[in-house]
């Protein structure tokens, strides 16, 4: 029975993680400056990187769907067993919804995305600013509930590598794998 998640799925795991946090703080940034060319340009540069990553989340779903993730140990908990499969779908579908409300919003403010300046992709829903309103609420609301998510995701594997001392940890991270 394999013990760990496959190179693909590592790989994409860690990606994913680094171009959320990237997208996340670049978003933070850019949200409160004054308008100008450099805020516009920072605003495209997050949403190709939105894009990107939605894409990528999608190949990652495709992948999870047709490879199983390795068991968790025998000896977790049962409630344990429940919350990290409920984190990890939680996360799968934030990973789903924070770019999508973004891409509805910037639709709704009428503001098409075109992806890396040359791919414009269609809008979503038609420009109405009271729902663009809204839908902005709901994409910082999104965002704010997956790095809470992600927090706790990040803890839990900590807690298992150094006080449980159990595999969790190093079925992600090859380099840390433990000679048994």
């Amino acid at each position: 029975m394999r013990h760990r998640y496959t190179t693909t799925a590592i790989s994409l795991h860690w990606l994913i993680a680094i171009g959320i946090a990237g997208t996340f703080s670049l978003g933070l940034y850019m949200h409160e400056l004054p308008l100008s060319p450099t805020k516009l340009q920072l605003y495209s540069w997050h949403k190709w990187a939105g894009v990107s990553l939605f894409a990528l989340i999608v190949v990652r779903l495709l992948w999870r769907a047709t490879h199983a993730a390795p068991p968790l140990p025998a000896q977790m908990p049962a409630l344990q067993r429940l919350a990290a499969n409920a984190t990890h779908w939680a996360l799968y579908a934030l990973m789903v919804a924070v770019p999508l409300s973004g891409w509805l919003m910037s639709s709704a403010k009428g503001f098409q995305t075109v992806w890396f300046g040359v791919l414009p992709l269609p809008d979503l829903v038609a420009k109405d600013a009271a729902l663009g309103d809204l839908l902005q609420d709901v994409h910082e609301a999104l965002n704010l509930t997956m790095l809470g998510l992600v927090l706790l995701h990040a803890a839990a594997a900590l807690k298992h590598h150094f006080i449980d001392r159990d595999d969790v940890l190093t079925r992600m991270l090859p380099a840390l794998e433990r000679n048994e």
